[in-house]
């Protein structure tokens, strides 16, 4: 049989995400694969360089992205026999995976709409549109059970399939010692709430004078959040700013607990990469990070904004380091699940669900917003 040749449309790793990153993974994992001929799709092409002083304005650059992005989807779809679009809630929803959907439609392509985010579930009570567009797909998947519980309260049908980590690069290693060297690798946005952190390494600090934090990412925060630092006084505290995906592991592998503390989420790849690398994990409990954390059993988990809760499991790690041993090492064990050898055949399953199914192809889409 003839490879499927299938289009992957999601951001590039220019915009630090998980979609783009999974993508990327995804992209490279099916690369010289017997059986798929994937390609990437890029749904927010760079601008001209002469072109940088008007896309510092959030309208401009989204609007210079769609005069380059859509014109360049009919020849990047047409020769795919599906299209695999990764769609994130709000503004970026209709930016990205609607026109991808509706050029899929204009060519006859089945979808498979890759929704990731945990805010899934007021994006949907808020956008009709977005729920008529997703029920449109052939398939959705999802990286989790929670946003499948999630979907079907909105009627909507999804199939988990996890995330994909590369254990050769994310490599397991014992914290012997266990130091207090703490890492954040989320983006400096609301839902994040990386003020949080700060605040609990400041309880870490004061019970810990050596203890260090260094916080990976960037975001419209960033200057409350440094702001922050120096109002509380604390030492020992960098930010390291964007790390390249493929770089990435080497931070993890320089630290030796992670913690975050969102307010909203699904299933972080920051917490899977800690996991293959050994950092025992203290999070807050937000959305589907529970699924993915045991508390006690291969993590630790607070309530949403209890800094102290949060203060308080790095610096019970920092006194049992057996029992932090034991943790990072029942989290190793969940890492199997992510690996490309565990999730291989059901996307390759899907795929040919998808392709074989006798399903019309002509589905309107919407493509207004109201």
């Amino acid at each position: 049989m003839r490879k499927l040749h299938v289009a992957i449309v999601a951001p590039s790793l220019q915009t630090l995400g998980g979609q783009a990153v999974q993508a990327d993974r995804l992209v490279r994992a099916w690369c010289s694969d017997l059986d798929v001929n994937a390609w990437f799709v890029a749904s927010n092409p760079a601008p001209p360089r002469w072109m940088a002083p008007a896309v510092r304005f959030k309208w401009a650059r989204n609007a210079v992205m769609l005069a380059q992005y859509v014109p360049r989807l009919p020849s990047a779809l047409a020769g795919a026999d599906l299209v695999h679009v990764f769609a994130a809630p709000y503004a970026r929803f209709w930016l990205a995976p609607l026109p991808a959907v509706a050029a899929s439609r204009t060519f006859a392509r089945p979808v498979v709409l890759n929704y990731r985010n945990g805010e899934a579930a007021d994006h949907l009570q808020r956008s009709p549109i977005a729920r008529a567009v997703m029920a449109s797909a052939d398939r959705i998947v999802v990286p989790s059970q929670y946003l499948v519980d999630v979907l079907m309260g909105f009627g909507l049908h999804a199939t988990a399939i996890a995330n994909v980590i590369d254990l050769d690069r994310f490599r397991f290693r014992d914290r012997e010692p266990l130091r207090p060297r703490v890492l954040s690798t989320r983006n400096f946005h609301e839902l994040y709430n990386v003020e949080c952190t700060i605040r609990a390494f400041r309880i870490v600090q004061t019970c810990r004078p050596d203890a260090s934090l260094t916080l990976v990412g960037g975001g419209p925060l960033e200057r409350h959040l440094r702001s922050l630092v120096e109002k509380l006084r604390l030492a020992q505290v960098e930010f390291l700013g964007y790390v390249d995906q493929h770089e990435i592991h080497r931070v993890y592998a320089d630290h030796d607990i992670y913690i975050q503390s969102p307010n909203v989420d699904n299933m972080p790849n920051s917490v899977i990469e800690a996991f293959a690398s050994g950092l025992p994990v203290v999070s807050t409990n937000a959305g589907g990070v529970p699924v993915l954390v045991a508390h006690e059993r291969d993590g630790l988990l607070a309530d949403v904004h209890d800094h102290r809760a949060l203060a308080a499991g790095v610096l019970r790690l920092l006194a049992q380091p057996d029992f932090a041993r034991r943790l990072a090492q029942a989290a190793r064990v969940k890492c199997e699940a992510f690996t490309w050898a565990a999730v291989r055949e059901r996307w390759l399953k899907l795929y040919d669900e998808v392709v074989t199914a006798p399903v019309a192809r002509t589905a309107s889409v919407p493509t207004h917003v109201a």
